[in-house]
């Protein structure tokens, strides 16, 4: 993973980053109402994500992929994911890379 600097690790404390204004070129809200707001994300190898928050949120993989996450505090974590894999997350902030050789996408549900 490429280097994370200082104002990075600082953003990871902000819960306000919301990661379709902070990578709208990854991100598109494809559903949203008072209960959730679904987001669909792509990437492909080598790339990352900014500094951003999810409250608590459901993850429906669509494809296989290998990621990446950095914590706040710096802590590092890689997923191997399945394609049709589920998964709950619980509310966080993450910077998260694409370190595998195959596209990221996912269906990502937020809870309100």
């Amino acid at each position: 993973m490429s280097e994370i600097t200082a104002e990075e690790l600082a953003h990871l404390r902000d819960p306000g980053r919301d990661p379709v204004v902070t990578d709208g070129d990854k991100y598109k809200v494809v559903l949203e109402n008072d209960r959730v707001r679904v987001l669909e994300y792509r990437d492909s190898p080598g790339q990352r994500t900014s500094p951003h928050y999810h409250p608590d949120y459901v993850l429906c993989s669509l494809s296989a992929f290998r990621r990446k996450f950095v914590l706040p505090g710096g802590q590092e974590a890689v997923r191997e994911v399945s394609r049709g894999q589920v998964a709950w997350g619980k509310a966080q902030s993450h910077i998260g890379e694409n370190v595998g050789s195959t596209e990221t996408h996912v269906l990502v549900i937020e809870l309100k």
